[in-house]
């Protein structure tokens, strides 16, 4: 195994960067180290500009250095990146290394910069200012920009099936046994439904993540003692809102994280709603409620080759479920912090990117098995046919509606724990006391007829 090179894909460590390399990719701009290294370059530069523009401050930029200053982020490549990391664990361009990640960056804009501007980078500021902004403009658009584009491919296929299926008769099941029947396409909708109010929550929550810049203790200290008469927390407010984020007015050394822990107990909600899908998309299966799409070369079993398994929804629910268990350990830890400052939870930050990669990962193989599934329609009506006893309810709903105190009793006896037939019911019937019409009605009751506004149902 030791000629295998560490880039190849055969040699992670991770199956998000293995195995699942191709799934992860379009989150690699956002939850990378060369991402949150070009990160940190944005703010540095734009904090950088901000102080220019203060007025206080004898720092002038002109237009062209500005241009310069931007590109050092707008054209960050693979060399920036190899070059930071070198300046924080080897040394580079004469400097020792740094031992730590952040400096490193200072010192890379060293190197792309006029030394009159080398006393202003990073003028006032403490790691963690720099971080948890960097932090959010990845977290920010990995989520608006990969995994709601995801979800709403999800949610497609959902209402896609919920049309189309909106009046297919389907026995339902409440606690494993036979219940009123549903159609297929109204208990899609009812995940459809789900999946957007679970998904707005979402979004509701990336729209809210909100950055802190107030120095090493969140006191302004560092900022005040060099400027005492700038209004720093108007200036930091300003800053930080023109970065697209909210502004965290008072936090410790480290922005509290609120923000972050309901993003992620917002996406736990969205893989709950999509969890329970998987699972009720395995058993339809299962049931032969499904149909599955053989693909072409595949093998379903190692050794019973007729066998077409179930596998994107397993796999959808394994990495879903491994997701949550990342996203509710990450909303916990993220928010504490011994007194104003400990390291603990910058390596757990670290790992947001493999969460959302989780969830990635769980929403296209959700699709995939979306889109190889039918509707087996002949199997879900013979098992209604042989379900009569179903349309009990509506037997004793509609002899309530007569005025019939004994209806649910005379029901029951006729159908619990019994197997009947509809030629039993209309046996029943006819030695009830009614009106020939509501015999008529009573007659005309069919498991396959008794779903109510299903249909309807599902096309709103």
């Amino acid at each position: 195994m030791t000629d295998l090179p560490r880039s190849d894909p055969l040699a992670a460590v991770s199956p998000l960067d293995g195995r699942y390399a191709g799934y992860t990719e379009p989150l690699v701009p956002y939850a990378s180290e060369s991402a949150l290294m070009r990160a940190r370059v944005r703010v540095e530069v734009e904090y950088l500009l901000a102080l220019a523009d203060l007025g206080a401050t004898p720092l002038a930029v002109d237009d062209g250095t500005r241009e310069t200053l931007r590109d050092c982020y707008e054209s960050f490549d693979a060399a920036d990146a190899r070059l930071i990391k070198r300046l924080e664990t080897e040394g580079a361009e004469g400097y020792a290394a740094t031992n730590h990640d952040v400096k490193a960056v200072e010192y890379f804009l060293r190197t792309r910069t006029d030394e009159s501007l080398h006393p202003w980078i990073h003028f006032g500021l403490t790691s963690e200012d720099v971080n948890n902004l960097a932090n959010r403009l990845l977290v920010k658009p990995a989520i608006e920009t990969v995994l709601l584009p995801a979800l709403a491919d999800v949610r497609e296929e959902l209402t896609t099936m919920a049309h189309d299926y909106g009046d297919t008769p389907m026995l339902a099941r409440t606690h494993g046994q036979p219940a009123t029947p549903t159609t297929f396409g109204k208990e899609m909708a009812v995940y459809a439904a789900r999946l957007g109010q679970t998904v707005g929550r979402v979004r509701a929550a990336a729209d809210d993540l909100s950055g802190k810049l107030a120095g090493a203790s969140g006191t302004y200290a560092a900022h005040v003692a060099a400027y005492p008469d700038v209004d720093w927390q108007g200036f930091a407010r300003d800053f930080v809102t023109s970065l697209g984020l909210d502004h965290t007015p008072l936090a410790t050394q480290v922005n509290p994280c609120d923000d972050l822990a309901a993003l992620f107990d917002a996406l736990r909600g969205v893989n709950d709603v999509l969890l329970d899908l998987d699972r009720d998309a395995w058993l339809y299966v299962s049931d032969r409620y499904l149909g599955q799409e053989a693909v072409a070369g595949e093998t379903g079993s190692s050794t019973m080759p007729h066998k077409v398994n179930p596998i994107d929804f397993e796999n959808s629910e394994g990495n879903l479920s491994k997701a949550n268990a990342d996203l509710t350990f990450l909303a916990d830890y993220v928010t504490t912090s011994r007194l104003q400052r400990d390291l603990s939870d910058s390596t757990v930050k670290r790992n947001v990117g493999a969460a959302l990669a989780h969830c990635l990962i769980g929403y296209r193989k959700a699709e995939t098995g979306l889109g190889k599934v039918v509707p087996n329609e002949q199997v879900m009506a013979e098992e209604l046919a042989a379900t009569p006893e179903i349309i009990g309810e509506a037997v004793q709903t509609i002899l309530r509606r007569e005025g019939d105190t004994a209806a649910y009793e005379r029901v029951k006896e006729l159908t619990r724990g019994e197997r009947v037939t509809l030629a039993d019911f209309r046996t029943l019937f006819d030695d009830l006391e009614v009106e020939e019409s509501v015999r008529a009605e009573l007659r005309a009751l069919t498991p396959a007829g008794y779903t109510g506004l299903a249909a309807s149902l599902a096309e709103e």
